[in-house]
C-alpha cells in the first residue's frame, strides 16, 4: 500500500503498538482483566517500520485517540463472511447520516475490514456515542459481525487497530450529495 493511501486516515503516528509473542502487561477494566499483547513503542511511526508492517515482517498498531484524548476516526472492524454487502450497507447508511470520507480498508485476514469513518477532531466520549449510534442504525440491516472503535468497554490502551494492507474501497468528498 502506498503512503498516499495511510494518509487517508489520519493515523497518530507520535507513537504506536508492536506486538510481542508474550503478554506484555495484565490490565484490570471494569471488573475484567485484560491480557495486552502489544507494547507501546514512544518514537514516530516511521516509513521503516510501516514497510516491515507491509512485508508481514512485524505487526504495527496505531492509537486512535491522541494525546488530547481525541479522536480522529471512528472505525467499524468487520470481522464477517460477507465484506461486500457490509460496504454497500454501510455507506448507504454513513452517506445518509451526513459523512461523507469513509474508507475501507483491509486486514490480515480475507474478507475482514476495517471502516474509518473520518470524523475530525471529536473528543472521546463524543466518539464513543457516535460509534455506537452507529453500530445500532447498521444492526438494523445486518446481523452484528463487528465491533466499533473507540470504545468505553475496553481500556483505552486497547483502543488501537493494526495497520490495513491493502484499500478496499474509499468514499471522497461530496460529489454525491447534490442529489439529497
Amino acid at each position: 500500500m502506498q503512503r498516499m493511501d495511510l494518509s487517508l486516515i489520519k493515523m497518530i503516528t507520535d507513537h504506536y503498538y508492536i506486538k510481542r509473542d508474550l503478554t506484555v502487561k495484565k490490565i484490570e477494566h471494569k471488573g475484567r482483566y485484560f491480557f495486552d499483547k502489544f507494547e507501546r513503542v514512544d518514537e514516530p511511526l516511521s516509513l521503516a517500520i510501516q514497510r516491515e508492517h507491509a512485508e508481514r515482517k512485524i505487526i504495527v498498531a496505531h492509537s486512535l485517540i491522541n494525546r488530547l484524548n481525541k479522536v480522529e476516526n471512528i472505525v467499524f472492524d468487520y470481522n464477517g463472511r460477507m465484506p461486500e454487502r457490509f460496504w454497500h450497507r454501510a455507506q448507504l447508511l454513513l452517506r445518509e447520516e451526513g459523512f461523507i470520507n469513509f474508507t475501507a480498508y483491509e486486514t490480515k485476514t480475507p474478507g475482514h475490514l476495517h471502516l474509518y469513518v473520518h470524523k475530525g477532531h471529536t473528543t472521546f466520549m463524543e466518539g464513543c456515542q457516535i460509534a455506537n449510534k452507529l453500530s445500532v442504525m447498521l444492526s438494523q440491516k445486518l446481523p452484528q459481525e463487528w465491533r466499533m472503535f473507540p470504545t468505553m468497554d475496553m481500556p483505552l490502551e486497547y483502543n488501537i487497530l493494526a495497520l490495513p494492507y491493502e484499500i478496499y474501497q474509499k468514499e471522497r468528498g461530496a460529489s454525491w450529495s447534490k442529489h439529497m
